[in-house]
Parts: structure tokens; C-alpha cells; sequence
């Protein structure tokens, strides 16, 4: 089948139910979906027969699974499956009109173009590179979504595309305010979503490329590309150098900023990452522009999708708590089930840098009237203070202040406490021990840490 979807399974053994007056038995028909928005306490869910999917990423049998708080996803099953709930949800309900067999049909033609490139690896000539799919669209249109099921149906099939988030409003991979990538080797897990442990980030700092802090606009526009343009030439020298990951190509996600200066750097991530396949998700006019725009490069394909009528539209207030989430979920876990680690340090012992600011040449170089420009990438010391108070700081990788912004990061921290008497600061990490850099990056993201709420 090139689809590689669910196997056929025998009925699941119905196992004890836990005692609940929230039981809740859905069957579903096939080529339908579940979608649930889970409450504010954890929700159990499992397959009792038939098979079924979220995110691509086949349920187990019979075996519950634990969902956390405000997790929004949806049960799809392509052959029938009933479904047993036990807890509070938000809202569930099923749907029979999705735009499954669209995206399957597009993993379709990926899998036949890896498997294309996968054979030109044996032969005299040159190697093909695998399929690079970069998806875009608006806001809440179903991007994220979208690249989780075609890594995961890749993955099923055996392939290991590497997956390339630039969405910094909301972050897949790690935190907001990040870009990153990694190898995707297996099916995702619905909760856990993609593994850390192979990841390449880079810090960038902010929720957008144009930032408001303070009633002061901040343009990092400049810096977005350049942290863009350092990943993708760090992929592109890793798969030079291994088949099976040229082969498996790339699946891109992006951020929901299609207008201006938006549609500008969408442009530029396809053009940085050599995009084979550009996916555009629930909106016409930008279709038709990219469309208009790709015409002459003749090994670019632009498709456009429906997107899912499960997509629900998020307000800015949401976006933000959700980006909160994320944040606190990187030190928490999903579910609170991990303790970040405390740890206390000398003024002396880091250094903390923020990219941006300072003009770039004096005001004496500059003509008559002109004002000094900002200079975006201007790698600038801080002054460690109170106004770090509950800062995410990026640990770099970089040995000197020079290298900062081409160095990927190590992970984060979450400042705690400033003590200006004792000049020591006390921050939050996921893992024990010393840091592995004493070179620290701010940006404009922070976290008030209420505990395990």
C-alpha cells in the first residue's frame, strides 16, 4: 500500500476500566476523526477495536493513554475503531469530512520521490536529493499538524526525513523563540511529541521577527534570516555527507505571518532551503502569489490544501498563554511529571549577551542629518540585574562573543532570582550539573514561574 498506513490488528482485549463516571464510548466510521479539546485535568483515552491515529502515529491497541490539559487533538481511523474516553473534555464531537485522503495522497508522491532518490544513490550519477516540503499558510490553519503526519507516515515507512521548524511564535521542537531541526527516526508520539536529544537550535529570542517589549518595537528581522540561513547550511553539509538523509529530504514548518514582510521571509526559507514542495494550507491569495512568483523555477511545486474543519482560530491572548505552556512545559514536562533543577551562580561565572542594538557606525561617519541605524546583529554584553528577573536565557555553544550569533544552543534556562547583595543568580534547568557555556542569550521571552499549577 504507499500509503503505509495503520496494519490490520485484531480486536483489542478489552482490559478493566477504571472506575469513572466520565466513561465514554465513540465509535467511529471509516475515514472519520474524534476531535477533543482536552479540559483542565488529564483525560485517558485507548482504541478498544479497530485501529486509529493521531497525528499520524498509530494508538496502541487496548492500552490507555494519558492526555494532558488543554491538549487539542483529533482520533483518526481509516477502516472504523471505537473509542473509549475516560474524563472531562472541553468539547468532542466526530467528524466525517476531513482532508485525510489530500494529505496521504501528497505522502503518496514524497514516498515515490524518496524512493526515486533513494536509487539514484546506487547508481554513476548524481544523487538526487529526496523531497523538501515547506508548508505554509496563516495562523491556525493546520501547519503544525500537517508536517507531524507526513514525518510520522514517513517514518512508518522507514525513512528519516529531518523536520525544520522556523515557526518561532509557537515552537514545535523546543521552546518558542527557537528554530530548530532534527531527525525524525520514529512515529511521534501524540503527547511527547519530537525528541530532543538529536536537535539541532538556535536561539533567536523573540515571539516574531518584529517584536513589541515596552511600547518599543524591535525589528529582528535581519537576525531571523541570518539564524535561518546558518541551520539550513549546517543541514545541508550533514546530509551532503549521508544518503539516507538526502534521500529522506525535509519537512518544513513555518510561522502564520504571510503578508509583508512575512511573505518575504517565507520566500526566503524556500529559496535558503532549496524547497522542492511548497504545501499552502487554507489560503487562495497566497497560493495564487507563490503560484505566480515560483513559475520559473521549474523543480518547485506548488500544491494547495484544504485545511481541517477541526482547526479552531486562536485569539492573542491564547497564543500567548499557549507559548507560556510550551515554555513551562520544556522545564515541567507535558504533565509536570519532571522536576527542573536549581542551581546558583556568581555574577562572574556567565556572561549574558543580547543580539541587536547599537548603531552601526557613529554618528560622525553618517551624512548630515541622518539618524544611526540599530545595527540587528550586534552582539552587545548585559548588565546582570533585576530586569533579567524571570528571562529565558539560551546557553550557546560559541567559544568566543563573536561566534554567538552562528552558534546553536545547548538549551535553556530560566531565571529565578537576581541577588544584588550577594551578586548571584539562580536559575532553572532541566538537567543537573554546570553549564556547558558560560555564554548566556537574552531575548524578549520570560516566564513567571508559579509552580506546579
Amino acid at each position: 500500500m504507499a500509503y503505509g498506513g495503520p496494519s490490520m490488528n485484531p480486536p483489542a482485549m478489552i482490559g478493566a476500566v477504571p472506575g469513572s463516571s466520565n466513561l465514554k464510548q465513540v465509535k467511529l466510521e471509516r475515514e472519520s476523526e474524534l476531535r477533543i479539546e482536552v479540559s483542565d485535568e488529564d483525560l485517558k483515552l485507548r482504541v478498544v477495536n479497530g485501529t486509529a491515529e493521531i497525528f499520524g502515529s498509530e494508538l496502541p491497541p487496548g492500552i490507555w493513554r494519558k492526555f494532558p490539559p488543554r491538549l487539542k487533538f483529533a482520533v483518526f481511523t481509516w477502516y472504523g475503531a471505537t473509542i473509549e474516553m475516560d474524563g472531562v473534555t472541553e468539547t468532542d464531537y466526530t467528524a466525517d469530512e476531513t482532508p485525510m485522503v489530500s494529505y496521504v495522497n501528497v505522502h503518496a508522491i514524497l514516498d515515490a520521490r524518496r524512493r526515486f532518490a533513494k536509487a539514484s544513490t546506487s547508481t554513476d550519477s548524481e544523487p538526487v536529493q529526496g523531497p523538501r516540503v515547506i508548508v505554509v499558510g496563516p495562523t491556525d490553519s493546520g501547519k503544525s499538524t500537517l508536517t507531524k503526519m507526513l514525518l510520522s507516515w514517513a517514518a512508518k515507512q522507514g525513512w528519516k526525513p529531518t523536520f525544520v521548524d522556523l515557526d518561532v511564535g509557537q515552537g514545535s521542537i523546543t521552546i518558542p523563540g527557537a528554530i530548530a531541526a532534527t531527525p525524525i527516526e520514529m512515529p511521534l508520539d501524540p503527547v511527547e511529541g519530537f525528541p530532543l536529544d538529536m536537535a539541532l537550535v538556535y536561539y533567536f529570542g523573540h515571539s516574531a521577527p518584529i517584536t513589541s517589549v515596552n511600547n518599543n518595537t524591535i525589528n529582528n528581522v535581519e537576525l531571523y534570516k541570518v539564524l535561518v540561513k546558518e541551520l539550513a547550511q549546517v543541514l545541508e553539509t550533514q546530509v551532503a555527507g549521508n544518503p539516507e538523509s538526502r534521500a529522506a529530504g525535509m519537512v518544513i514548518n513555518t510561522m502564520g505571518w504571510i503578508d509583508g514582510v512575512g511573505y518575504e521571509l517565507l520566500l526566503h526559507a524556500i529559496d535558503t532551503f532549496k524547497a522542492s514542495v511548497v504545501l499552502v494550507l487554507g489560503q487562495e491569495k497566497l497560493f495564487s502569489m507563490l503560484k505566480d512568483v515560483l513559475r520559473t523555477k521549474s523543480n518547485v511545486d506548488v500544491v494547495k490544501l484544504h485545511k481541517s474543519g477541526g482547526v479552531v482560530a486562536r485569539s492573542g491572548a491564547v497564543r500567548k498563554a499557549s507559548r507560556a505552556s510550551r515554555i513551562k512545559e520544556y522545564f515541567y514536562g507535558p504533565s509536570n511529571e519532571l522536576s527542573p533543577y536549581a542551581n546558583t551562580v556568581s555574577f562572574s561565572d556567565v556572561q549574558v549577551f543580547r543580539i541587536g542594538g547599537g548603531p552601526r557606525a557613529p554618528t560622525s561617519a553618517l551624512p548630515i542629518g541622518s539618524d544611526p541605524v540599530s545595527n540587528p546583529l550586534r552582539v552587545t554584553p548585559v548588565n546582570i540585574d533585576q530586569g533579567l528577573l524571570h528571562s529565558i536565557l539560551g546557553v550557546s555553544y560559541a567559544e568566543e562573543p563573536d561566534q554567538i550569533i552562528s552558534s546553536n544552543v545547548s538549551g535553556f534556562v530560566h531565571v529565578t532570582e537576581v541577588d544584588m547583595h550577594r551578586n548571584k543568580i539562580t536559575y532553572l534547568a532541566p538537567s543537573p550539573g554546570a553549564l556547558p557555556s558560560k555564554f548566556l542569550v537574552a531575548g524578549s521571552l520570560s516566564l513567571v514561574d508559579e509552580g506546579r499549577r
